[in-house]
């Protein structure tokens, strides 16, 4: 299939700025993103499209060499910068999703109405780094409350934890570790050509040690010489204010042990906020309906209005009508990472009885034959806001 053209995938003009490269990139991959589209083969091959097109040109120096050649100026490692091998086969989702996480996760909250799909293989494929543990990725479930300020949540955790036997070695207490043979100890082998431009030496890992420089002559019976073992953890998120679904948390270090003590892998918190009973959410503004009887929106009342912190009294001026929207300043939730909140509004609903006595059914013929003002005609924006 033909590439598209990178400025096109993305929606900019060529002589769009950097950041709106990373805009237009980080709304269509929220748009597009595993984790909000699972199973769909399309929207996957879109998210790695983009990725791909966003790694080009935030790069000055790639943009420029695309800008001058297109895509026959991204073949080979140099243009890829030996990442991607230059995209000339295309970037896999694992290199997506990695890419996304480098500039919108960093250990703390992305803001993306997504991320991290808890596809098997994204947690535990494409997001794995050689000589590492995996990166893990769990769902937290927050209530609108506890969104509303800052939380803090101890969670168990299944994961590959350090041999107990062997303290994370792999080795057998009292067991000594050899040399690699191979690559002397280095975990590297070198291979040296010769050619009209001179010698070059190619450097690959240790097929036999793994790039260790070590092999393990008796090995950890309780771990097989892995050094790790599944077990569960507890750890302990803090979850700012604000947050909502799709938002993720990152904690360095918090995933599986790597095999015999090397870097462990990160965990990825994501956000999935539980619908609330009473409000709606609006971004930062919450909104609830009130249900108020047709004397209180004609004469006035003081009614009192359930919010995140407790109730609070409103005045209803008379004459008010119905699905009138009230907004209580500084009542909804704290902006995430800034300053101040959102409002809560209240929106009238004027409640009307299903049932009636014949007692009130007489109340309510002889209020409307003594009020003398009618209902207006059908029509547009009858009510002013």
């Amino acid at each position: 299939m033909k590439k598209r053209d990178y400025y096109e995938v993305l929606g900019i003009g060529r002589d769009a700025t950097t950041d709106e490269i990373k805009k237009a990139y980080r709304k269509l991959a929220l748009k597009y993103h595993p984790d909000k589209n699972p199973g769909d083969r399309e929207a996957e091959e879109k998210f790695k499209e983009s990725t791909e097109a966003y790694e080009v040109l935030r790069d000055q120096e790639k943009r420029a060499r695309y800008d001058q050649f297109g895509h026959s100026g991204m073949g080979g490692a140099g243009a890829g910068g030996g990442g991607y091998g230059g995209f000339s086969g295309g970037i896999d989702l694992g290199e997506a999703l990695r890419a996304f996480m480098r500039d919108f996760g960093g250990g703390g909250f992305g803001g993306f109405e997504d991320l991290f799909g808890g596809s098997e293989r994204s947690r535990r494929g494409g997001m794995r780094t050689p000589g590492r543990g995996n990166n893990l990725q769990i769902r937290l479930k927050l209530t609108l409350k506890e969104i509303a300020r800052e939380t803090s949540k101890v969670i168990k955790v299944k994961r590959m934890v350090s041999c107990p036997s062997c303290d994370g070695s792999g080795a057998k207490k009292g067991s000594r570790d050899k040399v690699c043979p191979a690559c002397q100890g280095t975990g590297e082998i070198r291979h040296a050509s010769r050619s009209l431009f001179g010698q070059f030496v190619n450097i690959t890992t240790c097929s036999t040690c793994r790039g260790e420089g070590k092999i393990i002559t008796d090995p950890c019976p309780k771990c097989g010489g892995e050094g790790r073992i599944k077990g569960t953890s507890s750890v302990e998120v803090k979850i700012p204010a604000g947050v909502s679904t799709g938002n993720y948390l990152s904690l360095n270090g918090q995933g599986d042990v790597g095999p015999r003590r090397s870097r462990p892998g990160d965990l990825i918190i994501v956000i999935e906020e539980l619908e609330d009973e009473l409000f709606e959410r609006h971004e930062f503004d919450i909104l609830c309906d009130l249900p108020v009887s047709f004397s209180q929106l004609a004469l006035g009342d003081k009614v009192e209005v359930p919010t995140l912190e407790g109730k609070v009294k409103l005045t209803i001026p008379p004459g008010t009508h119905s699905h009138k929207i009230f907004r209580l300043k500084g009542k909804g939730i704290p902006r995430l990472h800034s300053h101040g909140r959102g409002d809560q509004l209240v929106r009238l609903i004027a409640w009307t009885p299903q049932k009636l006595s014949p007692e009130e059914k007489a109340v309510f013929q002889e209020l409307d034959s003594k009020i003398k003002t009618k209902p207006p005609a059908c029509g547009k924006h009858i009510y002013s806001s």
